[in-house]
């Protein structure tokens, strides 16, 4: 069954989802929180009872809070079968209403905002609107596309163009972190087991050499950079993040992520390895003053 473009629109149920404080931890063990210095780097994101340091929570940890808000539920579900093997994160976004709490009950709501015919795949488009389990007071809101190798051609809207560049100068801030050689199997612990990124035969149906590193993971990494530089290490100043996966990033590579402040709490930014760019189109958005 091909993909079904009359599948925009389309609303998934209502999923509830919770999260705990070792939720959080694992979390940002898995995007390399407290690498460059184990002893009194991170405590806050790493620890829950150092003394004298309240345990905080990296704000890119909204992409898998309860579940990955949903995954996409019944909403995903009415586009259609398809190979997860050739499913590939195309861009990702997140907006923060709040910190986020270190425990955490959400209602969540994913839409099918768009489909798109790109020739050799489809871009599938979803957003995910998570509200307090108990207020309904709005949490946070995640925007997704996946990319389905192979399964374009069916006649439909190619979507948008174009991306965001940045400006014609150096970078005002360039931060680079070193991703493990087992970072893979460490991150897949906050939810995503798709054996892309740890199985080397399921990798190599997919077209690649040894499991890729999970796009979100190399967000995560790249949210890291964006709070500790625009934002003074404070979650309370970061607002959205958004960006393209323009490469596959296997574990053990460097990033290096690129930031040019553009004023008034805004910022672009890109990651790269040594091989090249890997999320690029990147834009955030920061509370200058808190």
């Amino acid at each position: 069954m091909p993909i079904n473009p009359d599948a925009v629109g389309t609303t998934s149920e209502a999923v509830e989802g919770s999260w705990t404080s070792k939720d959080c931890l694992l979390y940002a063990l898995g995007v390399g929180a407290g690498m460059m210095d184990p002893i009194g780097f991170e405590l806050e994101f790493t620890t829950e009872n150092s003394q004298d340091v309240t345990q905080r929570v990296l704000p890119t940890f909204a992409v898998v809070a309860g579940g990955g808000a949903g995954g996409g539920g019944g909403a995903l579900r009415a586009v259609g079968p398809f190979n997860p093997a050739m499913v590939v994160h195309g861009e990702q976004a997140v907006e923060l209403q709040s910190p986020l709490p270190v425990e955490g009950r959400i209602s969540s709501v994913t839409t099918v905002t768009g489909i798109y015919d790109k020739g050799s795949g489809a871009v599938i488009a979803l957003e995910a609107v998570a509200s307090d389990a108990s207020t309904g007071k709005a949490m946070f809101t995640t925007r997704s596309s996946l990319f389905i190798r192979g399964e374009g051609g069916f006649g439909g809207d190619r979507g948008p163009s174009g991306k965001a560049e940045p400006p014609s100068r150096s970078p005002d801030h360039e931060v680079t972190y070193q991703t493990r050689t087992d970072q893979a199997l460490l991150y897949r612990l906050s939810g995503d087991r798709n054996p892309l990124h740890s199985d080397p035969k399921f990798a190599a149906m997919g077209g690649f050499e040894k499991p890729i590193l999970h796009g979100l993971c190399t967000y995560g990494f790249t949210g890291r950079a964006l709070l500790h530089t625009l934002c003074r290490s404070d979650p309370e100043r970061f607002v959205s993040m958004s960006g393209r996966f323009s490469k596959p990033v296997f574990p053990g590579e460097p990033l290096t992520v690129s930031m040019w402040e553009l004023g008034d709490g805004e910022a672009f930014f890109r990651t790269a390895t040594p091989a090249g760019i890997v999320i690029d189109g990147g834009q955030c958005r920061y509370k200058t003053e808190g």
